[in-house]
């Protein structure tokens, strides 16, 4: 895992327009968030940013945040920070009667003594994945002032990862201004901030998961393209093995998924490409919507020159793998930031029933 995190690029002017332009059911679903009152907790509630942006989330009606953090604390850093705390719900985990009920259920699943796991689970980090897992927030949002090992370890601890998932790791949604006659046109691109040079089996995780983000956040079935410098044995490398052998484990696992490969991008998303140097059927091949690169290097590259060379707006890194929407952020992340992760971790929110 790099130790420096990816930016957290364009994010608000991003969630603006998902939340005005989404159709479907997933659109529905974001435009009604604030109607089913969704709740985000913020571990990092001391922060200026992470107050400053719940009070946004609660002035727009966007979601109900949650801060943790002792009241008196609380009152004084959103003093200092010109923040009113009026309507927003405050937890101190150390005095909170959800630290036993928090406590008593990790114990319970890791088998470990009570005594110990109240020291662990009243750390805000645990405590607001505890929130998650148990249902009393919807979503965790954190990373403003933690580095990215932490928010990955207390997810995996606390929500757990998806069924069937080992291997958490992260997306870009990336929205070009246009591409081949479609306005706004988007993409899912993964893991362009995680795991640096993903086995096979890792990389099928990630497009599993991948593809379940995609079926959240956009308005279409997923088409998953596994990306390589080969076009179906145009070329033959280590690498290329890599990615066919991960291919390979991915249709094991989900038959029912669109997705193909080895590709290369172009073959990947361009249909005239696509029919010059793919000559078998495939679903995917010209029409993709999830790109899964072969490793960090042609992930973190991909999104930054879409972003920069093509007008795009590239909206993460967010997780993904884990069985509830939970979110990191760059320690260099804004208010905007802030807000949009939560915005976007709460349109991937199963509706209830």
């Amino acid at each position: 895992m790099p130790e420096e995190k990816p930016s957290f690029a364009v994010a608000s002017l991003a969630a603006r327009y998902y939340r005005r332009n989404a159709a479907g059911v997933n659109g529905e679903m974001m435009d009604a968030a604030g109607t089913r009152s969704l709740s985000v907790v913020l571990p990092e509630g001391l922060d200026i940013r992470v107050l400053t942006a719940a009070r946004r989330l609660k002035d727009d009606a966007i979601a109900e945040p949650v801060l943790l953090g002792s009241r008196p604390s609380l009152e004084a850093a959103a003093e200092a920070a010109g923040v009113c705390l009026d309507g927003i719900r405050t937890i101190a985990p150390l005095e909170s009667p959800l630290l036993e009920t928090y406590a008593e259920a990790y114990a319970g699943r890791r088998g470990l003594p009570l005594n110990a796991v109240r020291r662990i689970v009243k750390r805000p980090l645990l405590f607001a994945g505890m929130m998650v897992a148990r249902g009393d927030a919807h979503t965790m949002v954190a990373g403003a002032a933690t580095a990215t090992t932490l928010v990955i370890q207390a997810g995996v601890l606390t929500v757990g990862l998806a069924e069937g998932v080992s291997t958490p790791s992260s997306y870009f949604l990336v929205t070009l201004p246009e591409f081949q006659g479609v306005r706004r046109k988007r993409f899912i691109y993964a893991d362009c901030g995680l795991n640096i040079t993903p086995t096979p089996p890792q990389l099928a995780d990630i497009a599993l998961a991948a593809a379940e983000t995609a079926r959240r956040l956009l308005e279409e079935e997923p088409r998953v393209a596994m990306l390589s410098f080969s076009t179906k044995g145009s070329a033959n490398h280590p690498a290329v093995s890599r990615v066919r052998e991960a291919l390979a484990i991915a249709r094991r696992r989900a038959p029912e998924l669109n997705i193909d490969g080895e590709f290369q991008a172009d073959a990947a998303i361009v249909p005239t490409v696509a029919a010059r140097k793919v000559r078998v059927e495939s679903s995917v091949a010209g029409r993709a919507n999830v790109l899964v690169f072969p490793d960090l290097n042609s992930g973190n590259i991909a999104y930054k020159l879409t972003q920069y060379l093509a007008g795009a707006q590239a909206v993460g890194p967010l997780l993904q793998g884990f069985a509830k929407p939970i979110s990191d952020l760059s320690r260099s992340a804004s208010v905007e930031d802030i807000v949009a992760a939560a915005e976007i971790c709460l349109r991937q929110v199963a509706p209830a029933g």
